[in-house]
């Protein structure tokens, strides 16, 4: 499938690529299907990128990367709306945002999706721990070389 986007002009993405949100995600209810996009083989951050809007791209990352007792718990009833059968069959991601100088992981509303079936759903947890803006790096400004 050929996919136009904002950010990095038409791309082809097969079709296995297709992930399907069917209650959107969280103030983007009207969009349902995005792909994922990997920058390269060890990249850390991912494009969730709509589909269906050109402009509309999230970054992503597995929080397990960053924050290693993070675990998302998901109810019987989410599983069933994703068809999912077995928790191993479950990816989560984490939509990153840069704030100021950080780089900030909304641990509050996790992206599961089902790997076999390319289902998925944005959560909304309970557990205080974790927050909206929850603090992943620092990142600095570019320092340029000085001539001599």
């Amino acid at each position: 499938m050929e996919l136009r986007t904002t950010r990095f002009g038409t791309i082809t993405i097969a079709d296995d690529r297709m992930i399907t949100f069917p209650k959107g995600l969280l103030g983007f209810s009207s969009f349902t299907r995005y792909c994922l996009l990997q920058p390269n083989d060890d990249a850390a951050f991912f494009w969730l990128q709509c589909v269906d809007e050109p402009g509309l791209a999230f970054v992503v990352a597995d929080p397990s990367l960053f924050f290693p007792d993070y675990s998302a718990p998901i109810r019987p009833e989410q599983m069933q709306d994703m068809d999912l059968g077995r928790l191993e069959d479950a990816q989560v991601f984490v939509i990153v945002n840069k704030v100021n100088e950080s780089l900030t992981a909304n641990l509050q509303g996790p992206l599961v999706i089902n790997v076999v079936n390319k289902k998925g759903e944005q959560l909304v947890l309970a557990d205080k721990r974790w927050t909206t803006r929850h603090h992943v790096m620092t990142v600095g400004r570019r320092v340029q070389a000085a001539s001599a």
